[in-house]
Order: C-alpha cells, then sequence, then structure tokens
C-alpha cells in the first residue's frame, strides 16, 4: 500500500515539474520581447527627471513617435506648470531616448522635477507621481533620479515617499527605480522600496533587451547601463539600466496590458531564467 502512495506522489510531481516545464519553453525571451506586436503600443509611460527635449527625440526617431506630453512640477504649486517640449538638463532626455530605442510605440509624459532651479525635493517627486497615476493615467514610471539615505532620516518624509509607491502599486502602475551608482556603499530612495517596484543596478549587456535577477542587497534586476544620445550616455550608470528594464516592461505590456505589477515581476524573473543554460 505504501508503495502505490510512494509511486502516486512521485507522478504527481513529476507532472507538475512537466507543466512548469512546458510554461518555461513558451515563455522565452525571444517569443515575447521579439514578438513584432511588442513595441510598447498603448502603454502611457511618465519619465520622472529633468524634462525631455521633444525636438531633439522627434528629429531621431521621426514621425513614428508620439508627441510627448508633460509638465514642470515645483514644491509650492499644487498642479505642474505647462510642459512647452524642453528640458532642463539632457538627462530625461537621455532616459526618454532609451525608452524610445526599446519601445518605440510608447507614450511619453515627462514630469520634470527639477527645472530651472536645478534641485529637486522629495514632496515634488511624490506630486508627480500621483499626477502620473491619476491625471496621465501612466502605467509605468521610470524614476532614473533617488534620493539618499541620508537625506530621507526624517522618518515622515520616506514615509510619505513609501506611501506614494504603494499607492502606485495598488494602481497597477509598475514603477522602476534606478539604485545608487555606488550602491550598496550608498543606498538611495525609492529603489530601496524593492518589493513594491523594480529595482535596477547596472551592468553592460551584449543585447540591450537582455537583463538579470541577482537579488543583492535589495535590488533586484540588472539592466543595461549605457545611453546612446546625450553627453553622460556612454557612461555606465543606473540612470540607463532603469529605462532599458522601462523598455522591456513597455514590451511585455504591449502585449497584455492587464499584467499587474506582481505578474510583471514573476514574468521578468522567469524571462531571465529561461535565457540561462540549463545547470
Amino acid at each position: 500500500m505504501v508503495d502505490y502512495w510512494q509511486c502516486g506522489v512521485s507522478e504527481i510531481i513529476r507532472n507538475m515539474s512537466d507543466v512548469f516545464d512546458e510554461l518555461r519553453a513558451l515563455m522565452t525571451p525571444q517569443r515575447l520581447l521579439h514578438d513584432p506586436r511588442a513595441n510598447g503600443e498603448g502603454v502611457a509611460v511618465c519619465v520622472i527627471d529633468s524634462g525631455i527635449e521633444r525636438a531633439v527625440l522627434e528629429a531621431k526617431h521621426g514621425s513614428a513617435v508620439k508627441r510627448i506630453e508633460g509638465g514642470v512640477f515645483t514644491a509650492e504649486r499644487a498642479e505642474p506648470w505647462p510642459y512647452e517640449g524642453h528640458q532642463s538638463t539632457p538627462h530625461g532626455t537621455t532616459v526618454a531616448d532609451i525608452i524610445l530605442t526599446q519601445a518605440p510605440a510608447v507614450q511619453l509624459y515627462s514630469a520634470d522635477v527639477f527645472g530651472p532651479t536645478g534641485s529637486c525635493e522629495v514632496e515634488t517627486v511624490i506630486k508627480a507621481l500621483h499626477w502620473a497615476y491619476d491625471v496621465w493615467k501612466c502605467k509605468i514610471v521610470n524614476l532614473s533620479l533617488g534620493v539618499t539615505e541620508q537625506k530621507l532620516q526624517q522618518l515622515p518624509k520616506r514615509q510619505q515617499l513609501a506611501r506614494a509607491i504603494e499607492v502606485g502599486y495598488f494602481k497597477d502602475v509598475l514603477i522602476v527605480a534606478a539604485a545608487h551608482n555606488d550602491h550598496p556603499f550608498t543606498r538611495s530612495y525609492p529603489a530601496m522600496f524593492a518589493p513594491p517596484l523594480l529595482s535596477v543596478n547596472k551592468r553592460l549587456f551584449a543585447d540591450p533587451l537582455q537583463f538579470a535577477y541577482e537579488q543583492h542587497d535589495q535590488i533586484e534586476f540588472l539592466a543595461h547601463g549605457r545611453g546612446y544620445l546625450g553627453p553622460f550616455a556612454m557612461e555606465p550608470a543606473t540612470s540607463w539600466a532603469a529605462p532599458h528594464l522601462t523598455g522591456i516592461v513597455a514590451r511585455l505590456l504591449s502585449l497584455k496590458p492587464t499584467l499587474k505589477p506582481f505578474e510583471v515581476k514573476t514574468l521578468l524573473y522567469w524571462l531571465f531564467n529561461a535565457s540561462e543554460p540549463e545547470a
């Protein structure tokens, strides 16, 4: 009797293994990320950064690029100032260019949180996050910026930022946040709020659609760390890794727009494992 029971359990385990092997065989980077429909169509992406120089991207990417909308956020105003198609610094344009290179059919929104002052407060980032969720209805928010741990010693500020990230998660918004360039020696937020978002460190990959899942000190993903446009684009940086992962996520969402954040994270994990050779 025991032998029959053991045989039955072994058969169930073997069948379950077969099912997951079949799923893994279906969910490969080649099949999903290189699907012709995986171009970002129907996906709104907010770039919270230093603004985007719209004409530069239109000149590079041509008429296919959708008209970039946005706003300039400040600590003093509840609503953003109008976006007139210009950047405060080139950083945001480099980030946006990477996203368009990865997913050319996305709808970009520029949330300039630096403006003419060249500085940014946590409260301004929080305003931009809520505007991206509630007004622009973005599905992805790219944060190629961070606030160092030392600047978030005040617990209320850290809690407000964490709450804003959680609100996005429960509104089914994917937030992609760059780790600090000197991570883990310098830790910055919101990337350290790893579970509700996609935290990204840098690595150089042969293919910009390659990425890795490598959990280390609260940062989970690695993506290609070089850009293509701008004065510092060729310098490896987490700022360029985040939009590479944003573009990959936009490709997935253009295939299945209803994916929730935890589903996207799980799918990325599966895709990474599918791309790894069997041990």
